[in-house]
């Protein structure tokens, strides 16, 4: 019967809004192969070939074909109990018929319902935007009460506790919803998870219940709780059902029909997460939990990195991705993304902060903890007051860093502390929710009730938890900054803590434009899988060859070379002759042009010389020049003044602009130069990390340290570990920047690196793959000029 009902990949898929590309049917052929074979999947595939729809596409097909077998096997499954039994034919045939027609009334009574709630919604939203007067706003009644119930500040029992702070049920969660196969879909921002609503209703898929999850800060409809400091607290001081102590936004438990309506109005259309905040505002109902509750039934959740990587924010959103399918876009990032979630910072002072809230507090309930509570307490007071002491210990040496295994940090501790159990310490901190309650007497004791930030101990805690992983799979520096001593846990392995999504998942996705290079990817994550699981698809770019220029120049005007290396940037002579290319390079460049430096020290740099020289008045004669911004709030203005510039009128003629940007920054990530914006694209340099950095170097030590261990032989023409992860680095950073441009099947523009040492081989085979193998190698920079001037020539003539 399983090979029976197993998936065949479709030939073709009829819900893409339009006929497809062969890249775009291949992509969606081999997404659905991998989901239907439970597999890891790489997919690479170019920013303009529409790899969001495809993605989409591609698993909503599975899931509906999934949903289809479903039903066959519950019919299968039924018409076997049945057939077990001793009736008559006719009697078995009839009890079939009617489970049958019982499991489609279920499922038109359930379609019924999200319809009466999407006219539900329309009906609000005309009401909302047609009144006249300002909706009145709600709010809690605030406590004037300045008496302390003690009895509250005491920890609670060491059994597992719900996820909210008070002690009734849960309002997102409910043993009776039903639930379905769903895919999770998570990107880097909101923003990026917007575009998949807009992908998705081109496609005839409208109908998907999709459910946009985020934090309390993003969903919040209570202006008083929005105001606070520790947003999440402030939430969970009103989810009890005492008096004026509960959000007005939260329906009591009694009347859950308020919240149900809001699910079923969150399921009923497609939303994003701004939608998703309009909602609940306009059904006076809490958005933050309604998704949560909406969360069994949906068929996609759309949520950022941060809730799906980390297991703690998966368990406080009630995530469970068990036979689920997993789509990470934009993943180029993942494994930077994953070690930087999961390390964590101490500094001296949240720790003696810390330590002086506890003793006030063990002073005050000693007498009225139970003997468990008070040894729990006793070895957390232990702990930290020997990191208090290793802390003030560095102080005295003056030392710069201290690096520690987590084991050898321990040890370290004094022999109070042989033998700590650090798991049993982070699960009585999880579920006694002391933090709170030490916190929380202590601001109402001596703050008379004025919230601080987050409670303190949660830094500790957060610490506790990072120190419990393998001792090998991260670090410990104990640094001084000012006057204040640093301890910072470093995850080195990002594998563990991926491996529980994967362990957990039907099927893993990991998609971008460029997933290069892979291999790394492989080793560093997925090392423990079999080549039978784990697959890769990469395809080239829609556009077609004469569309792209790929141009590496190493030779400037005057026949130096240009070896762009980390101290150059206060070469002048140098720098002169980067700025003397890039003018030659403009004299070619129709409309936009971008200039990526490998920082905004460069970037400086590079100015200050072209402006002592005169370069940059020379250039202003031929485009306007902006500035990438340090500000991200200014980001948006500069952009659209580059615009402008660009298609302003001077002397009959389209304008040009020039945006100088920084390799790493705002706009080499997920921002589009569509057509006229970015007509090239230059690379000045490579963008190296600073390998003073006592991270980077840990890193690199614990990828040579694995490597050694693994016996695994070199391939021919790398490097060892340690300085291909330093490349590896580099390159997607380059690799993102490039993507920048070519949007489209009929954009079309030059990229151009500036620097020799992109003609090397392994340099190069670092790019993208869907560059193709026709990147061309100025030997000088009159070759690199003939090129460019054919390039554009051949584009003005087919624009003619």
């Amino acid at each position: 019967m399983a090979a029976s009902l197993r998936l065949e990949t479709p030939s073709e898929f009829p819900s893409f809004p339009f006929t497809p590309y062969d890249i775009q049917l291949d992509l969606m052929k081999a997404l659905y192969c991998a989901i239907e074979e439970r597999k890891v999947a790489v997919i690479e595939s170019p920013t303009g070939t529409g790899k969001t729809l495809s993605l989409l596409v591609g698993a909503l097909s599975w899931l509906s074909d999934e949903n289809e077998r479903a039903k066959k096997g519950k019919l299968i499954e039924i018409e076997g109990s049945i057939a077990k039994g001793k009736d008559p034919d006719w009697v078995l045939e009839q009890t079939l018929q009617r489970m049958k027609r019982e499991l489609e009334d279920a499922e038109r009574e359930f379609q019924e319902r999200l319809e009466k709630a999407k006219k539900r919604e329309e009906q609000i939203r005309r009401m909302e935007t047609t009144r006249a007067a300002k909706r009145q706003k709600l709010s809690h009644p605030q406590d004037d009460d300045d008496t302390i119930d003690e009895e509250a500040f005491l920890p609670e029992d060491d059994e597992p506790r719900p996820l909210v702070a008070s002690r009734t049920k849960d309002p997102a969660i409910s043993n009776d919803d039903p639930t379905c196969t769903k895919i999770f879909y998570a990107s880097r921002t909101h923003t990026q998870l917007s575009q998949l609503k807009i992908e998705l209703l081109k496609t005839k898929h409208t109908n998907t219940r999709m459910v946009p999850l985020g934090s309390r800060r993003n969903l919040c409809i209570n202006e008083n709780v929005r105001k606070q400091t520790d947003l999440d607290e402030a939430c969970r001081e009103l989810q009890g059902e005492k008096k004026g102590k509960r959000c007005p936004h939260l329906p009591p438990l009694d009347e859950e029909a308020k919240m149900l309506d809001l699910r079923d109005s969150i399921l009923a259309t497609p939303k994003d997460i701004e939608d998703l905040h309009t909602t609940g505002e306009m059904m006076h109902t809490c958005p933050y939990f309604g998704s949560r509750k909406a969360i069994p039934q949906a068929e996609i959740v759309t949520l950022p990195y941060n809730l799906l990587l980390h297991k703690s924010a998966r368990e406080s959103l009630g995530i469970d991705l068990t036979n689920h399918i997993v789509i990470i876009d934009e993943a180029h990032n993942l494994i930077d993304t994953i070690l930087s979630v999961h390390s964590v910072t101490l500094s001296s002072q949240v720790l003696s902060l810390c330590l002086s809230q506890i003793k006030i507090y063990f002073g005050r309930f000693k007498t009225r903890l139970t003997s468990q509570h008070v040894v729990h307490l006793k070895r957390l007071l232990s702990f930290m007051t020997s990191l208090a002491q290793l802390c003030q210990d560095h102080r005295g040496k003056k030392a710069k860093d201290d690096i520690f295994t987590v084991g050898h940090l321990v040890s370290q501790l004094g022999s109070k502390n042989e033998g700590i159990n650090l798991l049993e310490i982070e699960k009585y901190l999880k579920s006694s929710r002391i933090a709170r309650k030490i916190s929380g007497y202590c601001e109402k004791k001596i703050l008379n009730g004025r919230r601080r930030a987050a409670p303190p101990l949660h830094a500790v805690e957060a610490f506790i938890l990072a120190l419990t992983g393998a001792s090998e799979d991260g670090r410990v520096t104990i640094s001084t900054i000012g006057d204040t001593v640093q301890l910072k846990y470093q995850l080195l392995n990002p594998a563990p803590h991926f491996k529980e999504v994967v362990d957990s998942a039907r099927c893993v996705v990991l998609a971008g434009g460029t997933m290069s290079p892979i291999p790394e990817l492989r080793g560093q994550l997925f090392s423990y899988l079999p080549d039978g699981q784990f697959t890769v698809f990469t395809c080239g770019h829609i556009v077609p060859d004469s569309n792209l220029l790929t141009l590496v120049v190493g030779k400037g005007p005057g026949g130096g070379e240009m070896d762009l290396k980390m101290g150059t940037r206060d070469n002048k002579p140098l720098l002169e002759e980067v700025g003397r290319a890039i003018f030659n390079i403009i004299n070619l460049v129709p409309d936009g042009m971008v200039v990526f430096f490998p920082s905004y020290g460069y970037l400086t740099a590079a100015k200050g010389a072209w402006q002592a020289c005169g370069l940059m008045d020379k250039f202003q004669l031929k485009k306007k020049i902006f500035f990438e911004p340090q500000d991200n709030n200014e980001v948006e203005e500069v952009l659209r003044n580059y615009a402008s510039a660009i298609r302003a009128q001077q002397d009959g003629t389209k304008g040009g602009a020039i945006m100088m940007a920084v390799v790493g920054a705002r706009l080499s990530e997920g921002l589009n130069f569509t057509d006229d914006l970015a007509r090239a694209v230059i690379l000045v340099g490579l963008p190296f990390a600073n390998l003073g950095s006592a991270e980077l170097k840990e890193r690199m030590r614990y990828v040579n340290e694995l490597e050694k261990r693994s016996a695994v032989s070199r391939a021919p023409g790398t490097k060892d570990a340690g300085t291909e992860l330093y490349e590896n680095l580099a390159m997607k950073a380059v690799n993102q920047s490039i993507g920048r441009a070519i949007r489209h099947r009929n954009d079309w523009a030059a990229l151009i690196f500036l620097d020799v040492r992109y003609g090397s081989t392994r340099i190069r085979r670092k790019l993208p793959a869907w560059l193709g193998r026709d990147i061309v190698v100025a030997q000088t920079f009159g070759q690199a000029v003939k090129e460019l001037g054919a390039f554009y020539r051949g584009k003005r003539a087919s624009a003619t």
